[in-house]
């Protein structure tokens, strides 16, 4: 199995090289085994990928002092400095992101420190910002201890992340991670991206509305908005045919000259920035179908 050690841990990858890459980047529960709906598809189509365990989960190394880092504001900048690092061990310099739910902040974050090398980013059920802290949110979307789990779930997280999945399990549905431990909020990062971004979200997520969706495209200078009907929070796993559709497609139309985004029929920054965000309650969906929720 191939591992880079990366600040002297080791952090599983895969790469299957063919042509433009794209990075993939698994949600706060995840691994890259979460992928396997997805990433055939996408190299079928003629684009190589690379994926990765992010520090602590899956088969990559949690490292000394994991629990306190995972806490700690320093989660995302050092998570953006292990993917450039794994990266340059890999020789890949230009790539496409594409990020579920809290790989969504690393892509969005990575775009912003590292421009030169990201054509595009994808996010998919994303948070964009959030009115009560992490935790107090986390206790009303994850209630239940890993030992309460349903069956099929803890099985499958088992196989993901081995036998330290009851703790990782248990420490992850309280705080941190990429959303942090206070108030989230990733509005005020969005204008700076340069590149052209797709925001990918379900309408019936049980953890974020779609209004997030609609704030975090009105913030992108070079956005574009696409909403998955009847779907779940887990879009990669509930639709993966209508996932993989929709990125193949805005990869295609992103192929436009910057200076003719616009005039493609796509916003821009001014139209976003006018606009503010409506005030909105949380919404009772009639709930995700198709399966458990995981970040």
């Amino acid at each position: 199995m191939p591992f880079a050690f990366i600040d002297r841990r080791k952090i599983y990858y895969e790469t299957y090289e063919k042509g433009e890459w794209i990075i993939l980047l698994h949600h706060g529960f995840g691994c890259t085994k979460m992928w396997k709906d997805i990433f055939p598809s996408l190299v079928n189509a003629g684009y190589g990928i690379v994926m990765y365990d992010r520090r602590g989960y899956g088969r990559s190394e949690r490292g000394e002092g994991f629990s306190s880092f995972f806490e700690s504001h320093e989660f995302r900048e050092e998570s953006v400095q292990d993917m450039s690092l794994l990266l340059k061990h890999l020789n890949v310099d230009s790539f496409h992101l594409v990020g579920q739910c809290e790989g969504g902040v690393i892509a969005i974050d990575y775009a912003n420190s590292h421009p030169e090398q990201v054509k595009t980013v994808t996010v998919s059920s994303t948070q964009c910002f959030s009115t009560v802290t992490t935790g107090e949110k986390n206790k009303v979307d994850f209630p239940k201890p890993f030992h309460e789990l349903e069956p099929a779930l803890r099985e499958k997280l088992t196989e993901w992340h081995g036998d330290n999945t009851e703790t990782f399990f248990n420490q992850f549905r309280d705080t941190g991670g990429a959303y942090g431990t206070g108030c989230f909020d990733i509005r005020p990062s969005l204008p700076s991206v340069s590149c052209p971004t797709l925001v990918l979200y379900p309408d019936r997520s049980k953890i974020f509305e779609v209004e997030q969706a609609v704030s975090f495209y009105r913030h992108l200078p070079a956005g574009e908005l696409d909403v998955l009907p009847m779907c779940g929070h887990n879009t990669y796993e509930q639709q993966p045919e209508e996932y993989v559709r929709s990125i193949l497609r805005f990869l295609d139309r992103s192929r436009v000259a910057p200076g003719r985004y616009a005039s493609a029929g796509l916003k821009g920054i001014g139209t976003c920035l006018a606009t503010p965000d409506p005030a909105f309650s949380r919404m009772k969906p009639e709930g995700d179908r198709g399966g458990p929720v995981l970040p």
